[in-house]
């Protein structure tokens, strides 16, 4: 039989405040949504009689919000860092990814990575403190708006507030069917490769232009050769733009890589591989402009001690989730880097990330929010 003050979870009730964090779409580059999402943050704090603190957004992105909740210990506590920015544009709920539930799947923008997660985070420890328990250690939220882009605006935001924590929890997807929990993310770069072509009339003077989408075309294909798939070093495209009118050889054309990083010596490795970038065409120019940088979060012996605590509160609910180090970035790369405990992953379970198939399930609401509850109860 249940204790009378044992926390209770609903996978119901769970579900219906995921639905509605996710029906409010907050792609990054919309920074009225994801306000409006950081509206939905403040009022979930204040439901926990937390301290809150809103910090307007710089750089022209969008507001982030802190709230912390008193433990039976003072001091440094558990940190909970996670965004509510998506990759999703407005508009996407309308037509390629509406909400819905189709058996144990759960459709939506930015529903797996990471409002479900964040959401269940907040449910967990709502539901401990309905049931009159205080976490063992002060718990604050912090809730972040421009992840998805590699958190620009806010690395050293949240590396200060990091440093002021015992641990931190991040709550993006879990991996895999076990729910693998993340104890380290391979680092990722970012670079901007620019190209500057010879203008022309595209029909008349065709001979006389040098067109910087061809050059372009060019680099991607050999951007993307320097991938090695036995080391895991990749190197991506990921958005391309140039050019003007389509009778105009076009003058200017510029990209956006993605590399990835999952060892040390890799870093210096793709730095030295972008920098030596030549032109084919000799009467065209390009230039390699680095941009933020996700660095590498290797588990410490913190972070392996957190797993340890995870995996035994796991086995009592009745899962073994697993852990290791995962390909995707997210915040807990900054937290981890600077060696503080961080356990990612603790998220729901499901899949699609990023695609219009992007879904949680069901069947892990409350398994999840109960590791979290377990997690805020015992962490000391």
């Amino acid at each position: 039989m249940v204790a009378r003050n044992e926390p209770q979870y609903d996978a119901d009730e769970i579900l219906e405040g995921i639905r509605d964090w996710v029906l409010t779409e907050s792609p990054t580059v919309h920074v009225e949504g994801v306000n409006l999402m950081m509206d939905k943050a403040v009022q979930a704090m204040e439901r926990l009689g937390a301290e809150i603190t809103r910090e307007p957004g710089r750089d022209g992105y969008g507001d982030i919000v802190l709230g912390r909740v008193p433990g039976r210990q003072e001091g440094p506590g558990v940190l909970v860092l996670g965004h509510l920015d998506t990759v999703h544009m407005v508009g996407t709920l309308d037509d390629q990814l509406p909400f819905r539930r189709e058996g144990d799947k759960v459709y939506g923008p930015g529903i797996y990575d990471m409002k479900g997660g964040m959401f269940t985070a907040y449910y967990a420890l709502r539901q401990l403190l309905r049931a009159g328990e205080t976490p063992e250690l002060p718990v604050t939220f912090m809730f972040i708006s421009d992840e998805e882009v590699g958190s620009p605006s806010n690395q050293k935001r949240i590396e200060e507030v990091a440093r002021a924590h015992k641990c931190v929890l991040v709550p993006e997807p879990a991996k895999g069917e076990t729910g693998r929990l993340v104890t380290g993310r391979y680092a990722f770069l970012r670079f901007t490769v620019h190209v500057s072509g010879k203008s022309a009339h595209a029909g008349s003077q065709l001979a006389r232009g040098r067109s910087a989408i061809a050059e372009m075309a060019r680099q991607i294909i050999a951007i993307e050769d320097l991938t090695n798939k036995e080391t895991g070093v990749t190197y991506s495209v990921g958005t391309i733009e140039g050019g003007t009118f389509v009778n105009v050889v076009p003058i200017q054309c510029s990209a956006q890589v993605l590399a990835v990083a999952p060892f040390a010596e890799a870093l210096d490795e793709i730095r030295a591989n972008m920098a030596v970038i030549e032109p084919f065409n000799a009467d065209c120019s390009v230039t390699v402009e680095p941009g933020v940088v996700r660095p590498l979060f290797e588990a410490s012996e913190g972070t392996m001690a957190l797993y340890e605590q995870a995996e035994t509160i796991a086995a009592e609910i009745g899962f073994d989730p697993g852990h290791g180090p995962s390909g995707g970035g997210s915040d807990g790369n900054f937290t981890g880097a600077l060696g503080i405990p961080t356990l990612d992953g603790m998220g729901l379970m499901g899949d699609g990330a990023h695609t219009h198939e992007e879904h949680v399930l069901y069947s892990s609401m409350v398994p999840r929010a109960k590791l979290l509850a377990g997690m805020f109860r015992t962490l000391e």
